[in-house]
């Protein structure tokens, strides 16, 4: 009789503390990406990703107890409508957001989350720019638009091609990219014979492609995102114009096949950090197995792992302060974290709140339609 008081008072005092843990104030962290619109795969996958290690985290204990409640804004891949997301999300009380996904749609919520004091970590915005304002709260897991300009300007000029095209979409990222490349290939005396933008969205890029031939380019390099990227692979073949293409890490996608078809893909390349199904750390290798069978698909690029990556420094960086707010946040980050061991690789941050290292490599799509490192 005894013992069983014993332990029913042992069961109690369990109870008690499980529901202390429960009761908890939560550690808010925000995920802003375009979950509908045109990037909708890349928004979804960022989501599931940190939802899926959130729970995980949950699982283990919370954050020195204190479970981690996401917070989903969702932008469209839109300026307009990221305003409003990153208004919403500063509103329900995060102390960091990861995301967003384009450099255009990230810079329209910086100004809001730096003058409400929410440390801001894109993972697929690669702009110059968007480092170089002196915010304090900013930082990325992704690399820059000029680290991705000098490795794009190499490969080509390594492959022995000597007159480009180069063409952008206007956007933030592409033009941003285009004018970096723009500068580097001009500096090797590489010739580019056509210069030009295209209108993100369109479906008939024919005008444009016929334009190109004209000049009779070696290479296309295209520095705007993967929907472009497969029409334009799709039109060029269809017109029979058997011209090799490159583009930016923003085509790291298998949407790109379902878009171009494997056929007009076959041969295109692209610069960009490992895909998911190429990182070789145990960590990011155990995590990919969780979310296949969680989802019964992987990621259809880097940049959701990448999100992972934001998630787990911030984390990391709530474990070590003795009082979780943005600005112990970001101080943490910018003079403690050294060399986390994240899914895509070792990350630390510079003052400027960017990655430091360099993490690009030269992918080519084989007559399957897999992406596939070239060594």
């Amino acid at each position: 009789m005894r013992s069983t008081s014993i332990l029913a008072l042992v069961g109690i005092a369990l109870l008690g503390c499980a529901s202390a843990v429960h009761a908890a104030e939560p550690v808010r962290i925000g995920v802003m990406g375009p979950v509908t619109g045109a990037w909708a795969s890349e928004g979804q996958d960022m989501v599931n990703v940190v939802q899926t290690l959130a729970a995980q985290i949950n699982d283990a204990g919370g954050i020195n107890g204190r479970p981690i409640e996401i917070e989903v804004g969702d932008d469209a891949g839109d300026p307009r409508t990221a305003t409003l997301a990153a208004q919403r999300l500063v509103s329900s009380g995060v102390v960091a957001v990861v995301g967003t996904y384009g450099s255009a749609i990230a810079e329209a919520a910086q100004g809001i989350y730096d003058d409400e004091g929410v440390v801001q970590i894109a993972t697929g915005s690669t702009s110059i720019r968007l480092s170089e304002k002196g915010m304090p709260l900013f930082f990325r897991t992704c690399p820059r638009d000029d680290d991705q300009g000098k490795v794009m300007t190499a490969k080509v000029s390594e492959m022995g091609y000597e007159k480009i095209a180069l063409l952008h979409d206007n956007s933030a990222y592409a033009k941003g990219l285009a004018e970096e490349c723009k500068g580097l290939f001009e500096a090797a005396g590489v010739d580019i014979v056509f210069y030009d933008a295209i209108t993100a969205g369109d479906r008939d890029y024919t005008t444009s492609l016929v334009s190109m031939k004209s000049k009779n380019p070696d290479i296309i390099v295209f520095t705007g995102y993967y929907p472009e990227a497969a029409m334009l692979l799709r039109q060029k073949m269809d017109m029979g114009w058997d011209v090799a293409m490159i583009g930016g890490d923003a085509t790291n996608n298998t949407a790109l096949i379902e878009i171009s078809g494997t056929a007009a893909a076959e041969g295109y390349m692209f610069i960009s950090p490992p895909g998911p199904l190429d990182l070789t750390g145990p960590a990011a290798q155990s995590f990919m197995k969780t979310y296949q069978e969680k989802f019964n698909s992987v990621p259809t690029s880097v940049w959701s792992i990448m999100a992972g990556d934001a998630f787990l420094t911030i984390v990391e960086a709530a474990k070590n302060i003795d009082e979780v707010t943005a600005e112990n946040i970001g101080d943490y980050l910018h003079n403690d974290l050294k060399n986390f061991p994240g899914f895509t690789g070792d990350i630390s941050y510079n003052e400027k709140g960017d990655r430091v290292g360099d993490v690009y490599r030269l992918y080519r799509v084989d007559g399957e339609g897999v992406f596939r490192l070239v060594p």
